[in-house]
Formats: C-alpha cells, structure tokens, sequence
C-alpha cells in the first residue's frame, strides 16, 4: 500500500481528470434514482437507461408499482441481468416505502437499508447523489482502481474501502471522487491494459 499522502495525491488527481463526473443514470426524482440504482447492479448504467423511460412510464410512483406484481414489472427490465429478482425487489421495496415512509424515499442509511433490494452501496448512492449526504458509494470500478494503485489493500472488502477513502479525503470530496473513480476505472484503468500511467504523476 502507498502512504495516506500518497493515496490523497492519487485520489485528487483522479478527481481532478473529471471535475464534472457524475452518474450517468437517467432519473427525475429520488424514488426514480434509488430504482434505477437497484437495477444497476451487475448490469452497466447505460443498459439500466434502456428500460427504465418505458418502465416509469407505465409505473411512475410507488403506489403504481405497489398494486402491480413481480410478474407485470418483469416484462420491462428482461434485458437486464437478474430481472426476475430485481422485479420482486422493486414490488417489495414499493409496498414497504408506502407502509413505512409515505411513499417518499428515506433519507438516512438504517430506513434505506431496511427496504428490500437496498444495500449499503444503493444507499450511499441514494444519500450521496440523491440528498446531497455526505456518502462515498464502492462499487467495481472504485474497488479495481483502489487496489490497482495501492490505495487499499488487495483483499479489501467494499466497506473497508469506504472506510479508507472516507479517512484520507474531506467529506466534501466523497461524491466527487465516487464519480470520478467509476469513469477512470472505465475508461483508463481498465482491467486489460490499464493506461494509468499515461495519466497520473
């Protein structure tokens, strides 16, 4: 592992490749956003964007999701990995945040958390991108490039991660470097051949 200084020189530099990173999830409200978000995972951003303006379309609130079923939701995200999950997660999670909160997507960890499909990383986006709550989301991408340049551990797990980084930046960079972590892990330190040092001091 490089050094706390070290690890923040790498970090900054990263953020400031993409000053103007952000998701690139399309959503008009945070109930949108924590849905698109759930159907994210193990499927890219710009898969999700293809289903979900016909998918809030036809179910643009949770009470619409709420009185449909698995089986009606499933039709409208099949292009996507685990859809018949996702479907039941999104039945679920409806029904729980019109029982629960209103209808209105929570803002803190512990409620988000309690609904279905939610873990701590959706949360972190939700908190994050959605309420603008000081959050640092891990997802692959952040995961490869952290351990690719020693910023944690090999072995480190998503919540270890999150603990390091959110030690070595302020809280007002957690969203910045989320964002720009993901495109740099995309587009620079790929998997095969990363270019990162093309681009970092």
């Amino acid at each position: 592992m490089v050094t706390k200084e070290r690890a923040r020189e790498i970090l900054e530099q990263i953020i400031a490749l993409y000053p103007d990173a952000q998701t690139i999830l399309k959503y008009r409200n945070n109930f949108e956003l924590l849905i698109a978000v759930m159907l994210s995972a193990q499927t890219t951003d710009m898969a999700v964007n293809k289903v979900t303006k016909k998918l809030f379309e036809r179910f643009p609130d949770p009470a619409s999701f709420a009185v449909s079923s698995p089986e009606e939701i499933e039709p409208y995200i099949q292009s996507i990995g685990l859809y018949r999950n996702k479907a039941k997660y999104i039945y679920t999670c409806s029904n729980q945040l019109i029982k629960n909160f209103g209808g209105k997507v929570p803002s803190n960890r512990k409620d988000l958390e309690s609904l279905a499909g939610i873990g701590r990383k959706t949360a972190n986006v939700v908190l994050s991108v959605g309420f603008n709550i000081p959050a640092f989301p891990v997802d692959t991408h952040v995961s490869r490039v952290c351990k690719h340049h020693g910023i944690v551990p090999p072995d480190a797990t998503p919540l270890e991660i999150e603990k390091i980084v959110t030690d070595i930046l302020p809280a007002d960079l957690w969203k910045q470097a989320h964002h720009a972590l993901i495109f740099f892990g995309r587009n620079i330190c790929t998997p095969r051949n990363p270019k990162c040092g093309e681009y970092l001091i």
